[in-house]
């Protein structure tokens, strides 16, 4: 279930809270492809399923990258801000990819908001702490404490 918060105000009471999780997202060869295409990274354990299937992987994998970069259109469905001038992307304190997504396997994501501050020019600066995960693995995909700011 998507969490919707309205204005600074509910950015703050969000604080500590558990936002729950997606729902399952497929990676395809495809989408890893145009990845492999928009940041020039062919790597052959990315876009050769042949040469990847004698691989140690046993098939092509996701891009680590491409894992993080799928985490906004993710975290939009465990979060829905409303009332708001703006948000933007802060940064990363901390990634980590403790497994690779095999191409044909499903992600989701998880997420906690750790906390939401007040930031001089009337904003909040909301810490998420996010998993990945991948269908059937007990080792996530991606951690990550995604950093954002929301201006009224």
């Amino acid at each position: 279930m998507t969490t919707r918060a309205h204005g600074l105000a509910g950015l703050k009471a969000l604080a500590g809270k558990d936002l729950g999780h997606t729902g399952w997202w497929e990676i395809t060869q495809d989408r890893v492809n145009t990845f492999a295409d928009a940041t020039d990274d062919h790597q052959w354990i990315h876009v050769d399923p042949a040469r990847a299937a004698e691989g140690p992987f046993k098939t092509t994998i996701a891009h680590g990258y491409l894992t993080l970069s799928l985490l906004p259109a993710l975290s939009s469905e465990l979060l829905v801000i409303e009332g708001v001038g703006m948000g933007i992307n802060y940064g990363l304190d901390r990634v980590r990819f403790p497994a690779p997504v095999p191409v044909g396997s499903k992600i989701r994501l998880t997420g906690i908001v750790v906390s939401v501050d007040e930031v001089q020019g009337d904003g909040v600066q909301m810490v998420r702490d996010l998993t990945v995960e991948i269908d059937g693995s007990e080792k996530p995909a991606c951690v990550a404490r995604w950093v954002s700011r929301h201006y009224a």
